[in-house]
């Protein structure tokens, strides 16, 4: 019986990323020097791809200090301190922003300013340190209180009003597991709103996701290791299918996994280029053809 191989069509990077990519090369085609603020992407070798192109990756300490110079800024977003900083130190912004993230960066930021509730909260779902998050907790004065998951929010004081958000890559799921505990939980003299802001271009890759790991005998799901998008859908693959393995190049496929599947199936995160899936597909098929 012949063994297929499949990748899937559904995986592979967000509009966010995609465009980000896209002013990137676009800059540096049109040559002179374009620095990026962080990683553009989660992906060691996208972000290699670039750096031979030309991008220079740089981290807060050295955009602080650089001056007269073009950065990219990239899709996660940032706090309103990185473009005082640009205006103080000449620094032209190319921002890539993703539309979903500044939209949420404006509704933090309007919440945040807005006196309806003296000692409301403003929390947020998210991962702690995660560029996206940092730049939301910008748009507070750094006031928001940043939860991981659902024990997380049974430290929070519930006798105050709460206002919920969420990092736009986080579970849907886990979301309502926190916004569940809170209605039932919090005091009855405080209030309690809460907007579902996860990005749902990738909320619903989750059952597609899913789908697709259990439709095959074995999964490489393909993301780097500082993903957090990749490590939640890498979760999901494993949820429906114990035989999805982790990796983020060609060199990591371990070939004995290979052996008794009849069906292989390679996917990935938001911040996986389809091309490496392809690679590994390839390689993938080359190990079969050996055998």
């Amino acid at each position: 019986m012949t063994k297929k191989v499949e990748i899937d069509e559904g995986s592979g990077f967000c509009f966010g990323v995609v465009n980000a990519i896209h002013k990137a090369e676009e800059e540096l085609a049109n040559g002179g020097t374009l620095y990026c603020l962080g990683d553009i992407v989660h992906n060691s070798r996208e972000v290699e791809r670039l750096k031979e192109l030309g991008l220079i990756t740089i981290n807060h300490e050295e955009f602080n200090r650089l001056h007269n110079a073009k950065v990219l800024l990239r899709a996660h977003g940032e706090p309103p301190e990185t473009y005082a900083t640009a205006r103080k130190n000449n620094i032209e912004i190319i921002d890539a922003t993703c539309p979903v993230v500044l939209r949420l960066q404006k509704r933090i930021k309007q919440e945040y300013n807005v006196e309806d509730c003296p000692d409301k909260q403003i929390v947020i779902y998210g991962k702690n340190g995660h560029a996206e998050v940092l730049g939301l907790v910008g748009q507070t004065d750094g006031k928001a209180i940043v939860i991981e998951k659902l024990e997380e929010a049974r430290q929070l004081d519930l006798s105050r009003s709460i206002r919920l958000y969420s990092q736009t890559t986080k579970s849907l799921d886990e979301f309502k597991k926190i916004v569940e505990y809170i209605k039932e939980h919090i005091a009855p003299g405080a209030t309690f709103e809460y907007y579902d802001t996860i990005c749902r271009q990738v909320a619903s890759r989750i059952p597609n996701v899913r789908k697709f790991a259990a439709s095959h005998d074995l999964i490489f799901f393909v993301s780097g290791k500082k993903s957090s998008n990749g490590k939640m859908l890498f979760a999901e693959c494993l949820k429906v299918n114990p035989n999805s393995h982790l990796i983020d190049s060609a060199e990591e496929l371990d070939s004995t996994l290979l052996e008794h599947a009849q069906s292989i199936g390679v996917c990935g995160a938001t911040s996986t280029p389809k091309w490496l899936m392809e690679e590994i597909s390839q390689a993938i098929s080359e190990r079969l053809a050996q055998k």
